[in-house]
């Protein structure tokens, strides 16, 4: 497994990392999301509030929202910035975060028949135990750990399915070994209350496997489940070593909107001039 990167450092004009598996493999930070960028559309399977299911991608989005985000409706709001954006609507999931996009962890691997991407963005404040009776959330609230797994390779619909759970359960592993527990009951937190995850998968035939099983007892499910582990502790590290931030409670009913102006972003680093073609794996 290659290193676990970091790879956004906007002090040094850093914003766009160029995938070492996948060709053409983009994901770009942006003021206030993520963009992945599918060399060519892709099979989905994902949970994202927008564009979620079993579909054809061709890019995904991570917004950045603040913590008090008013989320009555979700789908609407995304779907307005997509189009602010300049972005098209069709072909693309999007999700949702409150955790800075700067801790944004990328993890990849080639496994010898199929190329692994892995980016996700951790936090911990809304940990959750399954299995347990606590309380619910009575609306839609962003997700905290968000998880973006591209395969360039070939996979069945059910091994798709297989590479999912593979990725929930290293999730759950890494918050087990971390020591992140459910605040309501003190228990070992197996996610947080609105996790999401996106699957993209090429289809591409330069791998001569076609992947049926995607669990832990395959080279496939082995490197997803080291990838997620690694990146979400990684994600989960880099918010903790910024210092604490302000307690949430996803419960509480949020202000209402435009009780408090929000802080303005911070500018976008403009790329420098006669920049050369990047090599795969460069950050930029």
């Amino acid at each position: 497994m290659g290193k676990v990167q970091l790879p956004f450092k906007l002090g040094e004009g850093l914003t766009t990392y160029y995938s070492v598996i996948w060709p053409g493999l983009v994901l770009e930070w942006k003021k206030d999301h993520l963009l992945l960028e599918f060399p060519a559309e892709a099979d989905g399977l994902s949970s994202a509030v927008y564009g979620g299911g079993m579909v054809r991608l061709k890019r995904a989005v991570n917004q950045f929202v603040s913590r008090d985000y008013e989320c009555s409706n979700p789908v609407r709001d995304m779907e307005n910035k997509l189009q602010e954006w300049g972005y098209p609507l069709e072909g693309c999931a999007g999700l949702m975060t409150a955790v800075p996009l700067t801790h944004a962890a990328v993890a990849e691997e080639d496994t010898g028949s199929a190329g692994i991407f892995c980016c996700v963005t951790a936090a911990s404040g809304n940990a959750a135990r399954a299995g347990v009776e606590r309380s619910v959330l009575a609306a839609y609230r962003p997700g905290t750990i968000n998880i973006m797994l591209g395969i360039d390779g070939r996979l069945t619909p059910s091994a798709m399915v297989n590479a999912v759970m593979t990725a929930a359960e290293a999730k759950a592993a890494a918050l087990a070994d971390l020591g992140v527990t459910d605040p309501e009951n003190g228990l070992i937190a197996t996610g947080t209350t609105t996790d999401a995850l996106v699957l993209a998968v090429s289809g591409s035939r330069r791998y001569r496997a076609e992947h049926v099983y995607a669990g832990t007892a395959t080279d496939l499910g082995g490197a997803i489940g080291r990838l997620v582990y690694a990146a979400v502790t990684a994600s989960l590290a880099s918010v903790k070593a910024a210092g604490p931030v302000k307690p949430h409670n996803p419960f509480t009913v949020p202000e209402p909107a435009g009780s408090a102006p929000d802080p303005a972003p911070a500018a976008s680093p403009q790329p420098m001039s006669g920049q050369t073609k990047p090599l795969p794996g460069e950050v930029r």
